[in-house]
């Protein structure tokens, strides 16, 4: 009987970590193919002007990953804006910087709202008001001393959600809720097994990012196993399912789009 107790699940634990990716793979929202080359990389139009808006602004990002990668997961990146700033500044790892012998992250002032290589972008934390200048100091400080900048790995990390996660825990005013679907968020480096959950609100466990726990008032509860994220949010009554991300009702989650001010 103990035995078919642990079959069953195993089982259902394999239905749940496969059944998100293979829906995203059927469904359409992430394709196989593509071209870096032709893939489009132009303004969603999202993002504040900032010849019109003259207060601070910060704004995370995350796009469905390039090619197969999109059906696991997404890329997220950070942008900024101080006040009274002509243009924004974004934060991110690239992968293929390091492969041809550079550093992982990159700093540009760009569009912060581009479409990652045919995935268009959606905004998963907005902060602007009192309090945002500090904020982007802050940030901008964290990514210039990101440990892994020389190393990236796509999977389980360091990867572009490793440092945005890494950003968030450095710079605790992000409040930052990352998407279960932003794989590499639970690295936490070779020798490190415990921290503060990326929002500051909880705490996590990891072990080299491929199993580990997350328990916080803005992440609610958290099951890392092999990259992939389960999970519950008792606040926002959100479900977290790998491929997928987070169902549920957006009035919590909406809250990260809130004046500061």
């Amino acid at each position: 009987m103990r035995k078919r107790r642990v079959i069953l699940v195993l089982t259902i634990l394999f239905l749940l970590l496969a059944g998100g990716p293979a829906w995203v793979l059927l469904s359409g929202q992430a394709s196989m193919r593509g071209d870096w080359n032709t893939a489009t990389r132009h303004s969603a139009g999202i993002a504040p002007d900032p010849a019109k808006t003259r207060e601070a602004v910060v704004q995370v990002y995350a796009a469905r990953a390039f090619s197969w990668r999109g059906v696991l997961g997404v890329h997220t990146w950070i942008a900024v804006k101080p006040a009274n700033a002509r243009a924004w500044t974004t934060y991110q790892v690239i992968g293929w910087n390091v492969m041809h012998g550079g550093k992982a992250m990159a700093t540009r002032q760009e569009a912060p709202d581009r479409y990652w290589f045919g995935n268009r972008p959606e905004i998963i934390a907005d902060l602007r008001g009192e309090g945002v200048e500090a904020v982007i100091r802050d940030i901008d400080r964290a990514a210039r001393a990101y440990p892994y900048n020389d190393t990236y790995t796509v999977w389980p990390g360091p990867n572009s959600n490793t440092f945005t996660a890494w950003i968030a825990r450095e710079v605790p005013g992000l409040g930052l809720d990352l998407p279960p679907t932003a794989v590499g968020k639970d690295w936490l480096g070779a020798t490190t097994v415990a921290a503060r959950a990326p929002s500051g609100t909880g705490f996590q466990v990891s072990l080299y990012g491929l199993l580990g726990f997350t328990a916080a008032l803005e992440e609610g509860l958290e099951l890392n196993v092999v990259g992939l994220t389960l999970g519950v949010d008792p606040l926002d009554l959100a479900l977290k399912l790998p491929g997928v991300g987070r169902l549920g009702p957006d009035w919590g989650h909406a809250a990260h789009a809130e004046d500061r001010s």
